[in-house]
């Protein structure tokens, strides 16, 4: 399954972590780890933020997204399923029978 993960760094944790020269050697530590499919980074709100697209197999390895983050950065964590055009494409159907039914 495919999620989009966000992680934003409070600005005195990054801020911290720049000064002392560790900022993006803890980043890439932990994109080694995660494998992302994709990543970007940006501003949200002030602060330094992630975007990860990650493919995970079991709601199970949540904390091993979020852990590193949470531990290095102090960061704020989002999570949410998200499907690719092929996926969307397979959920047709089911959109079809709620409409049916509900709409």
């Amino acid at each position: 399954m495919r999620v989009l993960f966000k992680a934003r760094i409070p600005t005195d944790v990054g801020n911290a972590a720049a000064r002392e020269g560790e900022l993006g050697e803890m980043i890439a530590k932990i994109l080694e780890d995660q494998k992302p499919e994709a990543a970007y980074f940006t501003d949200e709100n002030g602060m330094r933020c992630a975007y990860l697209i990650l493919d995970i197999g079991s709601s199970s390895e949540i904390p091993k997204l979020s852990e590193p983050w949470l531990l290095s950065f102090n960061a704020e964590i989002e999570l949410h399923p998200a499907m690719s055009p092929e996926d969307l494409e397979k959920a047709g159907p089911w959109i079809a029978e709620a409409v049916d039914k509900y709409g």
